[in-house]
């Protein structure tokens, strides 16, 4: 009985969206439930592993590309600035941008608080004379900047490609969101990752030692553990397939088997073969993500690339939107 309360209120605890995301995305045709809800602190933990896999390309190409800048940016940069950083996970590449640019604030924002809150803690400890003010929110709804650095000049940041993760209208809409939180005259640090080879693709979201499966497939582990679930993990296997005309890498979870389960009581029915999409990963060209930042409100004022071309770092600011040709 004891048991049957605790998961109870576990369940009645659960984020109302994350419900709702998933009780809709499993019902819709085709079935997809949103990769921000990857990120609970196991996933958050899983992803750090996998940035250090030998597959995964993007996170070492950013990193390197910051301390290549780093001098460009802290120029660039207004002085006295707030970097608010969007979805900063465990803040690794962080550290390299304040160092560059010296702030006078540093906010990071992300949906897993466990893992927001140690972060800050371990970024406050590196940088002791820096305020530090988390902000556990879902930055793909409105986020309220901490009164704190109010009136302070803005450099959003927003590394990882994970501008990548959304549709090009949702890309464009949460540009814009951010345009409006950070301000006319913001600045914004935007990393993109570029269209190249599937043969590259591919295996950095299907790696050798199996981490990307773990992290899709924990998606399943937090259904049944917050809402009740009883889905067959076992019975799903984790598929990533580069979309040409997409542009993008998608991820799938796809049924092994036919099987019938229950999300807070609510049935189900999968078929063999029928898959769950649980996330895009959109890789843009030089044009495509200019025009991208330009939609959102931001003008693109600097950009640097690795010398493969594989991926971009894009400094944009949010200039005076002109009404005229």
């Amino acid at each position: 009985m004891l048991k049957q309360e605790i998961e109870d209120g576990q369940s009645s605890l659960a984020d109302p969206n994350f419900r709702a995301d998933v009780l809709n995305g499993l019902a819709a045709t085709p079935r997809a439930i949103p990769a921000r809800w990857f990120y609970d602190r196991r996933g958050s933990e899983l992803f750090e592993a996998i940035t250090d896999l030998p597959e995964y390309y993007p996170t070492r190409t950013e990193t390197a590309l910051l301390h290549r800048v780093g001098p460009e940016l802290g120029a660039l940069a207004a002085r006295n600035a707030a970097v608010v950083e969007f979805g900063s996970g465990s803040s690794t590449k962080t550290p390299i941008l304040l160092r560059a640019i010296e702030p006078a604030a540093y906010v990071p924002i992300d949906i897993s608080g466990d893992f927001l809150r140690q972060s800050a803690r371990e970024l406050s400890q590196a940088f002791p004379g820096l305020p530090v003010h988390p902000v556990e929110a879902d930055f793909l709804r409105p986020v309220p900047l901490p009164v704190q650095v109010e009136g302070l000049p803005k450099l959003g940041f927003f590394p990882g490609s994970t501008i990548g993760n959304m549709n090009a209208w949702h890309a464009v809409d949460l540009l814009r969101a951010m345009r409006e939180w950070l301000g006319e005259g913001a600045r914004l640090l935007i990393g993109m990752d570029r269209v190249k080879s599937p043969d590259i693709l591919v295996p950095a979201y299907d790696d050798a030692q199996g981490v990307t499966a773990a992290f899709n497939l924990n998606l399943l582990e937090r259904i049944n553990r917050e809402l009740d679930g009883t889905i067959p993990v076992d019975a799903f296997r984790h598929r990533a397939i580069w979309n040409a005309d997409a542009a993008r890498i998608e991820m799938h979870l796809e049924a092994l088997r036919d099987m019938r389960f229950e999300v807070e009581g609510r049935p189900f029915a999968m078929q063999a073969g029928e898959t769950i999409h649980t996330e895009n990963s959109h890789k843009y060209g030089p044009n495509g993500g200019r025009m991208l930042l330009r939609a959102g409100g931001w003008t693109p004022i600097a950009e640097w690339t690795d010398p493969q071309d594989w991926f971009a770092l894009v400094l944009c600011e949010a200039q005076s939107i002109r009404r005229a040709p």
